[in-house]
């Protein structure tokens, strides 16, 4: 792509090599092509839905947690991260993942084009002690369907999560293949969502447009505070489990058994990527050392 787009460091640059606006406003673009809608269908393994209801919602959630991987690569790749909807989708049908501002951007631009109603949530995630994190910590989805359920919360881009779509005002807790999850109130209007009992992030409800992210995307790949400067990871989920690479230690886990392997030369580490996330690089990423963010803690 060429157009000019923002990246999370208020620039201009032309989009990556390698997206209709949404409900709530400017996404970025004027959506995407139905050449680009065939072929992220494609990346995970779907038909076209013939109807946009939580049977379809759920299918495509579940297919793309088994085939777009969580990564951060770009971060210690030196590559843009564009905030626009037909470079996320470019990313992903280009053979690569992202982290959530990039997994749910690109699958909201999807869902728009498959005639369900996309809202763009932000989300403070919690961390040790409870302490909550920035403002656009996360991004997830408020999704409507035609047959008159939910709305759902849908999310592809928060590592082990829920594999289903929840229903997003339902209260009591809701069985999910990957465990026990609950949608509770919070001040101020805001959801707690919890994973058997632990706090994971708490959700605003207000909608939000992607421009409104640069800031937290910027945060997450300059600041040392953020722990996506301080690994590397690609992760997704499989189905008896889960495959992740976090720098040069493979590991796989099924059944909730863990198989770790280290990987010593640079080869079997792009052939990790390749065969197991369908990432092709031309080098192995390595930790880049993060800049100091002035403020950074503004907001916590």
């Amino acid at each position: 792509m060429t157009s000019q787009t923002p990246t999370t460091s208020g620039a201009s640059v032309p989009g990556p090599d390698n997206g209709d606006n949404g409900d709530n406003g400017d996404n970025g673009d004027d959506g995407i092509t139905a050449a680009a809608v065939d072929a992220y269908l494609a990346r995970i393994g779907a038909d076209r839905p013939v109807r946009a209801d939580i049977d379809a919602l759920r299918d495509l959630q579940h297919r793309h947690l088994l085939a777009v991987p969580f990564e951060n690569l770009s971060v210690h790749l030196g590559e843009d991260i564009v905030l626009e909807e037909r470079a996320l989708v470019a990313k992903v049908t280009g053979g690569r993942g992202g982290f959530c501002y990039e997994l749910n951007g690109a699958f909201g631009a999807l869902l728009r084009a498959l005639g369900f109603r996309v809202t763009l949530l932000q989300a403070r995630v919690f961390g040790d002690g409870g302490r909550l994190g920035i403002p656009y910590d996360h991004m997830a989805l408020r999704v409507e369907t035609e047959d008159g359920t939910g709305p759902w919360l849908a999310d592809v881009g928060f590592g082990d999560n829920a594999l289903w779509p929840l229903a997003l005002d339902d209260r009591t807790e809701q069985e999910d293949p990957r465990g026990v999850f609950r949608l509770r109130e919070a001040p101020q209007g805001d959801l707690d969502l919890l994973r058997g009992g632990s706090r994971q992030f708490r959700l605003d409800l207000r909608p939000r447009t992607l421009p409104e992210f640069l800031g937290g995307a910027w945060y997450h790949r300059t600041s040392p505070d953020s722990h996506f400067t301080r690994s590397l990871v690609c992760s997704r989920f499989t189905e008896t489990g889960r495959v992740t690479l976090s720098g040069r230690t493979l590991v796989t886990t099924v059944g909730g058994e863990q198989h770790r392997t280290e990987l010593v030369t640079d080869e079997e580490v792009l052939a990790a990527y390749r065969d197991h996330f369908g990432v092709r690089l031309s080098r192995v990423p390595e930790l880049r050392a993060a800049v100091a963010v002035p403020g950074r803690d503004a907001g916590r």
